[in-house]
């Protein structure tokens, strides 16, 4: 299976920015994780992240053609408002997506807690810590079957 994992702004500060939110482990920790995740699953996985909307939109657009199995994403703060990375998750339906947050947004700050891009995907993840992207690529494979 082919697995895009999509990271949002800021997510490539992790271990730098607002450790007592987001933890100590660093951007290079968490696109580690998620490989060793993937070969013990007998997976592959792109990592791509972007500070850029467009950046995001377009390869979210390009998991269409490309194979892609299924979509794991922290859009960041795009979260929140982003009705146009919405639209693109919206757009590609036959391929599962799953939101994942490190924090829970949900016991944060009052306009963390709305996603407008969670409404475009299959399931949401928040709060689990970086643990999330396993989670979530697990459940990638159960939408699949």
């Amino acid at each position: 299976m082919k697995i895009l994992v999509i990271n949002g702004p800021n997510l490539n500060f992790l271990g730098i920015r607002e450790k007592a939110v987001y933890g100590e482990e660093s951007y290079a920790s968490l696109i580690a994780r998620i490989e060793k995740k993937a070969e013990q699953d007998g997976d592959t996985v792109e990592c791509f992240q972007s500070n850029h909307e467009g950046a995001i939109i377009d390869r979210i657009q390009t998991a269409y053609s490309d194979g892609t199995d299924g979509i794991v994403i922290n859009p960041g703060a795009y979260t929140h408002y982003s009705y146009a990375i919405h639209d693109a998750l919206k757009s590609i339906e036959g391929i599962p997506k799953v939101e994942v947050h490190i924090s829970d947004i949900q016991a944060r700050e009052e306009f963390r807690r709305v996603s407008v891009t969670a409404q475009a995907c299959d399931r949401q993840i928040v709060g689990h810590g970086l643990d999330g992207y396993a989670e979530a690529m697990d459940l990638i494979r159960e939408l699949r079957t």
